[in-house]
């Protein structure tokens, strides 16, 4: 094993375990101010359920064993398999637990992103059992299918590639949202055209952690201190400023100014889009890939919420499904085995077989994470209603769920 190697994935985790947090403050900013808490609960309280469900089973569920090529066993549940110098089945020069932490955290930050669609109207306990659910039915599988071993969307499967979390972490989230808050319902008064984030600097710290996070994200999942980490890095911070200024461009063309809160939303698309290819496209394709997520999530966000009328309040699917997608498809576009010789030629060296793969995958993943809500809000509804009562909606989640005010002077009229 190589200290360094080591070094670099637990620092990786580190970087992403901010990301949670980070997208508390970016979907409580984005909130109103009667729900701010409830919005950074809803994220918060992952960071405990996930890590003690990651160790007791789903960790082992997920990279451990092989049944179909759907999901693992539980042959390694709580770890007890797991020695201190044993090394990782998935990276050699990296102790197992390394592998084991730096997973952990990717299992966080996916349901998380999921309660941005549902934002202000589902109550905490339905929520709390739904991502319980949830990282059951549909994450531990997808992430066997797409990177543990035997998967069937992985190297000996179908032989598509998710670097670090196109289908895994953003297209399962954002799709289960989408699904989520139609089964839920609209807000009330969503017609209301005042409706206005309060807290525009929370959005921009938010905004920040992600980013700063996502370097070990992305970079963190090349499992080593090398050459394909600097690689994932630069692309990652290239697709992310390229998404930023198409963002911003859009709004200049549509004749609206420039806002911090679009290039906020900017930057969390390019992140998203160059995630599964991060290490497995060149680096000048990454402006290319973050650049044209810019457009194609911000108009997929106006079918959505403005043509569609569907009320994905916090935009989990806008963003990160529909980022996610297109990535995944670009990744079949621009991927090389110059790069990373786990893919094949793209369309632009002018074979089809990789964008096939990514093609299929994309929409298994899309089945899964629809039919798995379905079944998880199935599973909430024989327990509690999901959905909070008028009166408490208009009232506020941050008092009706949690008996708290972040701001004492508020007067819960907004």
């Amino acid at each position: 094993m190589d200290s360094g190697d080591t070094a670099f994935v637990l620092v990786s985790a580190a970087l992403v375990f901010i990301m949670t947090p980070g997208l508390g403050f970016f979907y409580g900013g984005l909130g109103r101010r009667k729900n701010v808490i409830n919005n950074i609960m809803a994220v918060a309280f992952i960071m405990g359920l996930g890590m003690v469900m990651w160790v007791a089973f789903g960790y082992s569920l997920s990279f451990t064993g092989n049944t179909f090529g759907l999901i693992g066993s539980l042959d390694d549940a709580f770890l007890l398999r797991h020695g201190l110098e044993e090394p990782s089945a998935y990276a050699g020069t990296i102790p197992s637990l390394a592998f084991v932490a730096f997973q952990m955290m990717f299992a966080l930050i996916t349901p998380a992103i999921i309660t941005g669609a549902v934002a202000g109207r589902m109550r905490f306990k339905a929520l709390f059992l739904f991502i319980a659910f949830w990282s059951v039915v549909v994450y531990y599988p997808l992430a066997h299918m797409v990177w543990g071993e035997g998967g069937l969307l992985g190297a000996t499967g179908l032989a598509s590639v998710d670097f670090a979390g196109g289908n895994v972490v953003h297209i399962s989230s954002g799709v289960s949202g989408l699904v989520l808050c139609l089964i839920i319902g609209r807000r009330h008064g969503y017609e209301n055209t005042s409706y206005r984030m309060h807290n525009v600097p929370f959005v921009a710290l938010g905004m920040a952690l992600l980013w700063f996070g996502w370097f070990g994200f992305n970079a963190g999942s090349a499992l080593g201190a090398n050459s394909l980490a600097a690689h994932a890095f630069m692309t990652t911070a290239l697709a992310t400023a390229a998404g930023l200024l198409s963002w911003l461009a859009i709004d200049v063309a549509m004749g609206r100014k420039p806002t911090l809160i679009s290039t906020c939303t900017g930057v969390v698309v390019g992140l998203v889009a160059i995630t599964p290819g991060a290490g497995f496209v060149p680096l000048w394709s990454a402006l290319i890939i973050g650049g044209s997520a810019g457009p194609v999530c911000y108009f997929g966000i106006t079918l959505v919420k403005k043509r569609l009328k569907i009320d994905d309040a916090l935009d989990a699917f806008g963003c990160h499904g529909i980022g996610g997608i297109w990535g995944g498809l670009m990744t079949g576009v621009f991927a090389t085995p110059a790069i990373n010789s786990a893919a094949t030629p793209g369309l632009y060296l002018g074979e089809g077989r990789q964008f096939g793969a990514q093609l299929v995958s994309i929409l298994v993943s899309i089945l899964v994470a629809a039919v798995g809500t379905v079944v998880c809000a199935g599973l909430v509804r024989a327990v509690t209603a999901m959905r909070v009562s008028k009166r408490d909606e208009l009232v506020g989640l941050d008092a009706s769920q949690h008996g708290e005010n972040a701001y004492p002077s508020f007067n819960g009229l907004d």
